[in-house]
């Protein structure tokens, strides 16, 4: 008898989703950690605080602010579909659909939000 060495995954839209919505978890995660951290250090030096601050206002921490205004908008938005599969008798019914909801959502506002993100960071530039 040969044994399989298929994945139980094979790529569906629901995995990905599973995986992206782990994936901005744990980078909201470590933007939450780092706030904290970077916040805290007032305590020990003011100076040593507004170095921190300086570095934030460099063009790569600007793409990174838009990812992360990304990855928030998708975490939220998932997370509602994840409640209601979870807590609506409908739910698994429906999930893909929620989960091309949440895409399509996700797009408009991120094309408009983030664009507009992007032109603030461009003109400060």
């Amino acid at each position: 008898m040969a044994v399989s060495t298929r994945s139980l995954y094979r790529g569906d839209p629901g995995m990905w989703s599973w995986v992206l919505h782990r994936f901005t978890g744990v980078a909201i995660f470590f933007f939450l950690f780092v706030h904290v951290l970077d916040t805290a250090i007032i305590q020990i030096s003011p100076d040593l605080y507004d170095e921190v601050i300086g570095t934030y206002k460099t063009p790569l921490f600007g793409v990174l602010e838009i990812g992360l205004f990304g990855a928030v908008l998708f975490h939220a938005l998932n997370g509602l579909r994840v409640v209601l599969v979870d807590f609506w008798s409908k739910g698994p019914r429906y999930q893909r659909t929620m989960l091309w909801a949440v895409g399509a959502v996700w797009l408009g506002v991120f094309a408009v939000a983030g664009g507009i993100m992007f032109y603030i960071w461009v003109r400060s530039l």
